[in-house]
This record gives C-alpha cells, sequence and structure tokens, in this order.
C-alpha cells in the first residue's frame, strides 16, 4: 500500500470516526492534529480504534506514544511501519 493511499484512508477515518467538520482533502498531512483540527485526549483513543479496523493492526499499549499520532504524516509513519 503506497503513502498516498495510506493518508487518504488516514483522512477518511479521521474525519468520519471524529465528526469534523471538514473534508478529508482539507486536512493538512503535516498539520498538527490537536491543533488545527481539535483533536483530543478521547478522540486519540477513538483514531487507534479506527487504525487497528481499517489497517487490520494492533496497537499495544506501550506504542501509544503521542508523537504517532501528532499529524496524518505521523500516523502514516506509524500505520506503514506495522504493515
Amino acid at each position: 500500500m503506497s503513502n498516498t493511499n495510506i493518508e487518504t484512508r488516514l483522512k477518511e477515518m479521521i474525519v468520519e470516526r471524529l465528526f469534523l467538520s471538514v473534508t478529508p482533502e482539507e486536512i493538512d498531512t503535516n498539520a498538527s492534529l490537536t491543533d488545527t483540527y481539535g483533536v483530543d485526549s478521547v478522540s486519540l483513543l477513538e483514531l487507534v480504534v479506527g487504525l487497528e479496523e481499517a489497517f487490520g493492526i494492533q496497537v499495544e499499549d506501550g506504542e501509544f506514544d503521542l508523537a504517532n499520532f501528532v499529524s496524518v504524516a505521523a500516523l502514516r509513519n506509524f500505520v506503514t511501519a506495522r504493515l
């Protein structure tokens, strides 16, 4: 799966699961999800569930590092490393 495909799926999943008022195409890959889109700690847990479902990966407690969830680019790198 290419980085572009992963980013597209991530953006779609983020908008859908977090009910954001932007389209997936409007999400900046490098923007801070917390600062730019208002993602909070509860939303981050929802993203973990979304990653597990969308990509078939398991996120262990020790892997839950905020740095992996700071942006779509960071999420893409996290997912790529596990696929």
